[in-house]
């Protein structure tokens, strides 16, 4: 990865660190008294030496009384204890400071993750973005909890050191001051590429992520086709990768750590080799000698710090930037917001001219499609696969935006209509339905989160799921799993019919909703599915022509257009591609039937 050539992605960098502040502001109280406790502690460290220079000049230059090195000691031990009272408050309030950021910056990020568009999703693996959650999360959770506190800490403690090594004596400060820029070019050099090779690092850990997330949720589609070895190896070479990339940056801080405590330690021989020269040529005493070299070792010992939260620091870059690109990625409301709300909704439903195409392809999926449903009416959408029937009732929720032409809902075009309301108007049903890992209940209530019980079981009776439901020892209160996985597929499905009906929906999509069942479900689902659709605009996508029979309209679609339209009968009669796909589908039925 390229290094930085300007100044400009350092400063955008720490711009970002300037955000993570902003979320200090609802914890501003415990800053306060975190700030409070760094002050104080960090003060009262640096009273420790000028008082061992005292007691050591006492007791070398026998000036003092054994009461005075008494009352010394114990004034020590009263600053020792005094600071420990106010590093146990620095602790504790930075440490419920910095676990409330994180926690604001997760809620935050995942709330934004919700208002993603689909398309986001479509592009981006559920691995990686989880990732952000968790892996880059956590890198910034332990700068925002300890780092900033410890670095504001050793700059009182450096500036405190330096302005008192100057009072006791100014040459050989300034000779101990000569070492200090090499320590911080070293730091900010290497501090530079370890934000890069950081930022990598974290990209490769929710590339391993991704694969892991992937593998893991289609473990049975893995087990039945034995292909654990490949996606074993999958998952480790993105491991390997990022291990790689972590031994650069362990190499990067083996160079910088290193380097800067031997400037420090080399500046305390120093100390020692020319303060002791002073002290022979009464130039200094070996009081202020010790008290010197105690502010020199916290001089060295805060610059090592720095280096150490330096890396730290730049690391915490790394990982905030993939986050706040996250947060800055447009949501739905930004890409397509409105705010029309309707007092009633009819359910009349238009595409006029509707063109579509994805972002990563150059062909338009749908090619001019003009169609009109009315209320009430059940439009069923024929055609081979990739002819674009689930792309068209995909436009519907605005999940995806037309490339060019309307979609108007009684008369009123989807792009300005308030995307909750819009949403709310709709129900779907999917041929692999999407349940959650909670209770039968809490599936229900997906659409409407204050449904009584008693409407959970109006719903379910006509979706012909009651009883399946009662049967079960917890009823509706049975877990099942992540994914439904503990229910049949005709049993989820009806869950998802009256999870539909609770909501009750003006537009209906059903999608494939009946092709993978066996035929005593279908029956079972199809007759649920009546009810559901009784006085509901409805969008049907089947391939078994067999249930689609019945719809007002049967609108055939081939690459993306509009081949026919009419009745099944109508359509039977005039020939073509349904008639085509028709007597395909039921030719082997036929010549068993004769």
């Amino acid at each position: 990865m390229d290094e930085p050539t300007s100044e400009a992605p350092p400063a955008r960098d720490f711009s970002q660190l300037r955000r993570l502040v902003a979320f200090v502001r609802p914890y501003r109280r415990y800053a306060t008294l975190g700030g409070i406790g760094v002050l104080a502690a960090s003060g009262l460290g640096l009273v420790f030496p000028a008082i061992m220079g005292d007691l050591v000049g006492n007791a070398l230059d026998k000036t003092g009384t054994a009461s005075d090195i008494d009352k010394t000691a114990l004034f020590l031990l009263g600053i020792f204890l005094a600071r420990s009272l106010f590093m146990a408050l620095r602790i504790f309030s930075l440490a419920a400071l910095g676990e409330g950021v994180v926690a604001d910056v997760r809620i935050a990020t995942y709330r934004h993750l919700l208002k993603m568009p689909i398309r986001f999703f479509d592009e981006n693996k559920t691995g990686e973005i989880t990732s952000r959650l968790t892996s880059d999360i956590a890198v910034v959770q332990g700068t925002v909890s300890t780092a900033l506190a410890t670095a504001a800490a050793q700059i009182i403690t450096l500036v405190g050191a330096v302005i008192l090594i100057f009072r006791i004596s100014g040459s050989l400060a300034l000779s101990v001051m000569t070492f200090l820029p090499v320590a911080v070019l070293v730091a900010r050099v290497i501090g530079v590429r370890l934000r890069n090779t950081s930022t990598q690092f974290q990209d490769q850990i929710a590339q391993a992520n991704g694969s892991a997330e992937e593998a893991l949720t289609a473990i049975r589609v893995v087990k039945w086709f034995t292909n654990t070895g490949p996606q074993e190896s999958r998952y480790t070479d993105a491991v390997a990768t990022s291990y790689s990339v972590a031994k650069s940056r362990a190499r990067l801080r083996a160079a910088m750590i290193p380097f800067v405590t031997f400037v420090g330690f080399g500046t305390l021989a120093f100390v020692l080799w020319r303060g002791g020269r002073m002290v022979l040529d009464g130039q200094m005493d070996a009081g202020q000698l010790t008290a010197f070299l105690f502010y020199t070792l916290a001089i060295a010992g805060a610059i090592g710090t720095f280096t150490g939260l330096w890396g730290q620091l730049q690391e915490a870059l790394g990982a905030s930037k993939r986050i706040f690109e996250l947060l800055d990625t447009p949501g739905e409301t930004s890409d397509t917001g409105g705010t029309y709300v309707p007092e009633s909704v009819e359910g009349f439903v238009k595409f006029n001219d509707v063109h579509f195409s994805y972002s990563d392809r150059d062909i338009d999926v749908l090619k001019g499609v003009t169609l009109e449903a009315e209320p009430g009416e059940v439009v069923a959408l024929v055609g081979p696969s990739g002819s674009g029937k689930s792309t068209l009732v995909s436009l519907l929720p605005r999940f995806y935006s037309p490339t060019s032409g309307t979609i108007t809902i009684d008369g009123t075009d989807i792009a300005t209509w308030d995307l909750e309301t819009l949403r709310s108007i709709m129900a779907s049903v999917p041929q692999e339905t999407q349940l959650f890992s909670g209770t039968i209940a809490d599936n229900l209530r997906v659409g409407k989160s204050d449904a009584t019980d008693d409407e959970l079981q109006s719903a379910c009776i006509a979706a012909h799921a009651d009883e399946f439901i009662r049967s079960f020892p917890a009823g509706y209160d049975t877990i099942i799993g992540e994914r439904g996985v503990k229910l049949s597929g005709g049993q989820r499905q009806r869950v998802a019919i009256a999870r539909a009906l609770l909501n009750d929906p003006r537009i209906l999509i059903l999608d494939e909703a009946t092709s993978s069942l066996d035929s005593e479900s279908e029956v079972v689902v199809q007759e649920a599915l009546e009810v559901l659709m009784k006085g509901r605009t409805t969008f049907v996508i089947a391939h078994r022509l067999s249930t689609i029979r019945n719809a007002d309209k049967l609108v055939v679609l081939h690459h993306g257009r509009i081949q026919q339209v009419g009745t099944h009968a109508e359509l039977i009669e005039q020939g073509g591609l349904y008639a085509d796909l028709y007597r395909l589908q039921f030719a082997t039925q036929t010549l068993g039937e004769v």
